[in-house]
């Protein structure tokens, strides 16, 4: 097994070699290059003390000296280099509360959360893999380095990186580690919500976002996300749907695009339905007024993982109109009324957004939908082909232009110009200048 260590990480190595020290690229960057993927990172690991990797270079940041970690600046790209070192008692489900730097390549790598990460490689040595690394990736198997349950009770957002490393890589997590995940899953409340939020994008937005069931079967999402429990366990008998709440949810994640902004969309666009269910006579469920509760729904629940405010309102958006217009599709003036009131900024993604949510449900009617949102688009696109005004910022006069004519600075020219804006969305013909001021000089005379 070689493996192509970048030429500046290499030269790294080379150096603490060449003073008479051990020095391999561990972790992700091992295993990613064993399954053919490009590494973000190239993490080095050392037999050196951090004063002597820093008195090997000319260039160093002290990233993290108390654990062991020194940052090697070649050129304008820095490598971490940290000393094999064995943690001591973690006093937070997270950190250690010392370390112990060590001579033993073992002890370092005996640390580590899952055996595929704790493998190690330079040109002299080869692959270092004492854990069944490699038996593992071929058998695509999560399994922790030693007892699980230590390391999960060592650091608890290890239990989502299990479960984030299964959707991204399409492996399974093994019994013993399984069963470790359900048994500390409540350890996760002592975890910071970003360290939350950021492993719930990277699980997402994978290539299988499914494994969220993974998380719900383990007890994790009752801990993080308990709106999605509620979800997995209301039913939806009704014609148009062939799955509980939280299973189209997961298999809507399935069929829109990797885009953070639409995964989030799709898992949180019914996350209302559960405190919206009624069932009527024919026992059929219905779930009245539910876009509106999953939007509160959708900003609280990124609020509390403390997602930004672009992503906030993006989200949020689409969800609250995730099915708006269904039925009523190939109107241009409702497509114009719809941008304007949705934002141009949401499409096309609400289209995709759309059409997941259509492959999610029963096949009833499947073919007349996927019809309706294909003529839904095709208007949609002539809209934006003929350059149609569906906003202010394209409206043909502005609030400048008012004010040339006469009109004083204030309220009056913001109602103007929306009045002016809601004729053009009549009649987008009329989004030209001379007609439009002339609009307004009949007005004001």
């Amino acid at each position: 097994m070689q493996i192509n260590i970048p030429p500046k990480a290499k030269e790294i190595i080379e150096v603490i070699q060449r003073a008479g020290y051990e020095a391999y690229v561990v972790g992700g960057c091992v295993r990613d290059s064993i399954l053919g993927r490009d590494p973000q990172d190239w993490d080095i690991t050392t037999s050196a003390l951090p004063l002597q990797v820093k008195a090997l270079f000319p260039r160093t940041v002290d990233t993290g000296l108390k654990h062991g970690t020194v940052t090697v600046m070649i050129g304008k790209e820095g490598f971490e280099v940290t000393t094999y070192r064995i943690d001591g008692a973690y006093e937070d489900n997270r950190h250690p509360k010392e370390v112990q730097f060590t001579p033993s390549l073992e002890e370092d790598l005996k640390r580590r959360d899952f055996t595929i990460n704790a493998m190690a490689y330079n040109d002299e040595s080869g692959l270092v893999d004492l854990f069944g690394g490699m038996e593992d990736i071929e058998n695509k198997v999560i399994r922790c380095v030693g007892d699980a349950k230590e390391r999960f009770s060592e650091d608890a957002l290890r239990i989502m990186r299990a479960i984030r490393f299964c959707a991204q890589l399409g492996y399974r997590i093994e019994e013993e580690t399984k069963k470790a995940v359900t048994l500390l899953a409540p350890n996760l409340k002592s975890i910071s919500a970003e360290r939350i939020q950021a492993e719930l994008i990277k699980l997402v937005t994978s290539d299988h976002p499914e494994e969220l069931k993974t998380a719900y079967e383990t007890g994790v999402t009752k801990i993080i996300l308990p709106e999605f429990d509620r979800c997995m366990e209301t039913g939806q008998h009704h014609p148009h749907h062939m799955y509980s709440v939280g299973e189209h949810i997961l298999v809507g994640l399935e069929n829109v695009p990797k885009d953070k902004f639409l995964r989030l969309a799709m898992l949180f666009h019914d996350i209302g339905k559960p405190l919206c269910k009624t069932t009527d006579d024919n026992l059929i469920d219905h779930f009245y007024g539910h876009q509106a509760v999953s939007e509160k729904l959708t900003k609280d629940i990124l609020k509390r993982l403390k997602f930004d405010n672009d992503t906030l309102h993006m989200v949020s958006k689409l969800v609250l109109y995730h099915d708006y217009c269904n039925g009523r599709q190939g109107d241009m003036k409702l497509m114009r009324r719809a941008l304007n009131r949705i934002g141009e900024e949401a499409f096309p993604g609400l289209f995709d957004v759309m059409r997941a949510d259509i492959l999610a449900q029963s096949q009833y009617m499947r073919e007349e939908k996927l019809a309706g949102l294909q003529e839904w688009e095709d208007c949609y696109q002539a809209v934006i082909d003929s350059n149609q005004c569906v906003s202010l910022k394209t409206l043909a006069v502005t609030g400048s232009d008012l004010i040339r004519m006469g009109m004083e600075p204030g309220k009056e020219i913001g109602a103007m110009l929306q009045s002016l804006l809601e004729h053009v969305l009549e009649v987008p013909a009329d989004n030209d200048r001379d007609i439009l001021l002339q609009r307004v000089r009949d007005t004001l005379s």
